[in-house]
């Protein structure tokens, strides 16, 4: 069988390390990967948004199976492509990913079909934002976010008006965000729990996947500026039945049910960033793909045949489907470059990657690497996840550590305290 995952990435490093596991022959490739994914596929040099060139390539070699793993190609119409030519893609069409493409379009789709989420306001200026802000006291701390995609980095919580202004200033002046900036989504602050609920749907069918939470500022304490993410863990401590099943009733089924009325029948991973309120789960924000750094906690944990999971999403038949998980607690830390999330330092030599690698149930995916002269070195802000699975979070969060303290590379970056407020809370529960 022949599998290809577009991206590069440590979630398609985790999503091709997953597979490979996997009973059977089974030809791997990756475009266009990186040095840790090369060692398990073989990579091809298509830059994920080279749409039409990855199609060509698919059909050339019969591709029997396509995953992608970044949003923008979604957002490009790749599934659309593969579909037109009959190639087996899992992931949503264009349509059906504007759910995570367009926040404006979302927060309107979410009130029409009631999902619980923040009151919210959309501005198209400066002005007209900073009027809305006033008119409606909402007072502070107060949420703002860029329409389109911006790599996890367009939003931010504004705790007072200067920085409402600055942001507004990169928005609308100065472009930072480029088109993705012409509109702003305004959001009350919500207070609670912040949880990563993803499913498997075939447009009907949902089936969830393991819980997972990560932590998006870049320094300790949830401190600095919003990441891609800087670590994770699974499964949630938060989670219990009634929690699953509100989130369930109240946001995953209403939300797949609505997109079909909308005639965007969604396919793939939904990912939903859930806030656990006074008032119940409420929605924050839909990802259209598998979640980074989630995916890194969770591929250790799951059990079971999940190439026939994703081709019974993609054919409509996930009710044939049962995925299970392992008992253990899995985390994840992303090290990254010096200067992440903003310009950020490249080709800074790794080392101590195969001692870190010996330690048990220690496993690294790889993010922004490249291989020169037999060397990996740095290619990205994100530069590695490192993640270890244990019967506990506590000696998982022990194990990864452990690991971190053999790697190193210059200006390498990481949050020390990835599951601690988990860890902590366990413990105050036993």
């Amino acid at each position: 069988m022949r599998i290809l995952v577009v991206g590069g990435g440590a979630r398609e490093h985790a999503i091709v390390w997953r597979l490979s596991l996997q009973e059977g022959e089974n030809e791997m490739f990756c475009a266009p990967g990186n040095a840790g994914i090369a060692e398990l596929a073989s990579c091809v040099e298509i830059h994920p948004t080279n749409i039409i060139e990855l199609a060509d390539f698919a059909q050339s070699l019969s591709m029997d199976l396509t995953i992608v793993g970044p949003e923008l190609p979604l957002s490009l119409g790749i599934v659309d492509e593969f579909q037109k030519r009959g190639l087996p893609i899992f992931g949503p069409t264009q349509t059906a990913a504007q759910i995570e493409c367009s926040k404006a379009w979302a927060r309107e789709f979410f009130a029409k079909y009631d999902i619980p989420g923040p009151k919210f306001a959309i501005t198209f200026n400066k002005q007209e934002t900073l009027k809305t802000i006033k008119q409606n006291n909402w007072g502070y701390p107060i949420v703002l976010k860029v329409d389109g995609l911006a790599q996890g980095k367009g939003t931010i919580i504004a705790q007072k008006k200067d920085e409402v202004e600055d942001f507004l200033e990169h928005a609308f002046i100065q472009k930072t965000y480029g088109i993705a900036g012409e509109k702003i989504i305004l959001e009350e602050f919500l207070e609670g729990i912040e949880l990563s609920f993803q499913v498997v749907t075939d447009g009907y069918k949902v089936m969830p996947l393991a819980s997972a939470q990560d932590y998006k500022r870049q320094l300790d304490g949830d401190n600095g500026p919003n990441t891609g993410g800087m670590g994770s863990y699974s499964p949630s401590v938060y989670m219990n039945l009634e929690t699953h099943q509100k989130i369930m009733n109240s946001i995953i089924i209403p939300t797949v049910q609505g997109l079909e009325n909308e005639g965007r029948l969604y396919k793939g991973v939904l990912y939903a960033g859930v806030i656990l309120t006074k008032q119940g789960p409420k929605l924050l924000e839909y990802n259209a793909r598998f979640g980074d750094p989630e995916t890194q906690a969770i591929m250790p944990r799951l059990q079971g045949n999940c190439i026939e999971c994703l081709q019974a999403a993609i054919v409509g038949r996930l009710h044939d489907i049962k995925l299970e998980w392992k008992k253990e607690a899995c985390i994840c830390i992303v090290l990254a470059s010096k200067g992440y999330p903003d310009s950020y330092e490249i080709n800074k030599e790794i080392s101590g990657l195969e001692a870190a690698s010996e330690i048990p149930s220690v496993q690294i995916f790889h993010a922004g690497t490249k291989k020169e002269n037999g060397t990996i070195v740095s290619s990205g802000g994100r530069v590695l996840s490192v993640t270890a699975t244990a019967p506990s979070l506590s000696q998982a969060y022990e194990r990864a550590y452990s690991a971190i303290d053999l790697i190193h590379f210059d200006g390498m970056q990481c949050r020390k305290d990835i599951a601690v407020n988990a860890i902590e809370y366990f413990k105050q529960k036993q």
